[in-house]
């Protein structure tokens, strides 16, 4: 399946589930949800995808990305009242770590329906 319909439809899920349930609710709660309509939307995806971070070949660390579909986009999802340039570098830094074309940052919090969609093309970050 190429990039752009899985976005498609990913953000086609993330609309029915705003629509649905409208903001107020914890991400875990939008999450839930989410993974119900990429599962009916035929998608294949993991939630919760475990990624070790490495400093000069140490690990340090753990980091979780919300969803990965299709072993190609990174879904990192938010339920806040405004997005700030923070919660974009963390959709950057997952973009990165693991390896992926694309992610999407999408919110639920706000009074409409948030996305970010991140990309990197010669090595520079765009959305």
């Amino acid at each position: 399946m190429e990039i752009e319909d899985i976005t498609y439809k990913v953000n086609g899920c993330a609309m029915k589930v705003n629509n649905t349930l409208g903001n107020g609710f914890q991400e875990v709660i939008y999450q839930r949800c989410l993974a119900i309509e990429l599962n009916r939307a035929g998608l294949i995806f993991a939630r919760e995808v475990e990624q070790t971070i490495y400093y000069d070949n140490i690990e340090v660390g753990k980091r979780r990305a919300d969803f990965i579909i299709e072993n190609q986009v990174v879904v990192e999802l938010k339920a806040l009242i405004n997005l700030e340039n923070v919660h974009l570098a963390q959709a950057k830094n997952y973009v990165v770590a693991y390896h992926f074309p694309i992610g999407l940052l999408i919110n639920f919090g706000a009074t409409s329906l948030q996305f970010k969609k991140i990309y990197i093309s010669n090595n520079n970050y765009l959305k």
